[in-house]
């Protein structure tokens, strides 16, 4: 993959970019991040890119033709050209996995007041916001997306599965992580994982995954419901004789030993709360 950023500070990027997973990437030509900066079309002395606002107004708004310029220099015809901008779409982890198999993104970052309305119309076909809140320009925002994205490209991370296991990848909080030693002051490593069965591992970490989930981010829990009302209606068999996905977690959670559950920062789940709630 081939990303081309717009921005007024290109050392942000290429600095930013430069670093752990994403700069190995790199060094391995598993893609290829590089900066361009609208400065370059300036056409005075002082390479002026921004201008103040028609109308007036705070901060200053960079102009169309020193940005459009800039676009056409680095596009192509598979280009998907993206502003990074607090009006649009959430940026998630869905979102990341479909950039991963564009083959070429231009991420514009604005600065100052935003940027001349007339180069969005014209270039632009996707606006990105990774929050409700505003910065002070784009380019932190391209490097969490581009970061983000990257590990869902062949070949960044070192284990094939390891972005599909990351929180929000399955719509779920990702279980919590344990290492050497076993034993941590008066905390243990859950004994499961030390078992050898992976098939119980697996079906354990998706029953922990599940009550985090409830614990943490409950909204979550309720989408990724709609998503599988179908395969946990037929995992229930709609019998009473065969007991739902949900009351097979409280089950789950009832047999949990009391230090497992503080380990796992998930002694105070509220059980109640949990058979109050409709079948998963």
């Amino acid at each position: 993959m081939k990303i081309d950023v717009i921005t007024l500070f290109p050392e942000m990027i290429q600095q930013g970019a430069s670093y752990g997973v994403l700069g190995q990437a790199l060094t391995q030509n598993k893609l290829s991040v590089m900066a361009h900066t609208p400065r370059e079309f300036a056409t005075d002395r002082h390479k002026t890119v921004d201008d103040r606002p028609f109308g007036g107004g705070d901060g200053m708004v960079m102009m169309a033709e020193p940005l459009e310029k800039t676009i056409l220099k680095v596009k192509h015809n598979n280009s998907k050209i993206i502003y990074l901008s607090p009006q649009g779409r959430p940026f998630s982890a869905q979102k990341a996995q479909e950039l991963s198999r564009e083959e070429h993104l231009i991420f514009i970052c604005g600065r100052y007041g935003g940027i001349d309305q007339r180069a969005i119309n014209t270039h632009v076909q996707e606006e990105l916001s990774i929050g409700d809140y505003v910065l002070s320009g784009g380019e932190l925002a391209a490097l969490v997306v581009i970061d983000s994205l990257a590990r869902f490209i062949p070949g960044v991370l070192g284990h094939a599965d390891s972005a599909q296991e990351d929180s929000f990848s399955q719509g779920l909080l990702e279980h919590p992580a344990f290492t050497k030693p076993r034993s941590h002051g008066e905390q243990d490593v859950p004994k499961i994982l030390l078992s050898g069965d992976h098939g119980s591992i697996n079906e354990w970490k998706r029953n922990v995954a599940l009550l985090v989930t409830l614990k943490k981010r409950p909204d979550l829990l309720i989408e990724w419901k709609k998503q599988h009302q179908q395969a946990l209606a037929e995992a229930s068999g709609r019998s009473k004789k065969r007991p739902s996905l949900w009351m097979k977690l409280i089950d789950f959670y009832r047999a949990m030993p009391v230090k497992e559950k503080k380990v796992l920062a998930l002694e105070d789940l509220n059980l109640e709360e949990l058979i109050g709630k409709e079948d998963v």
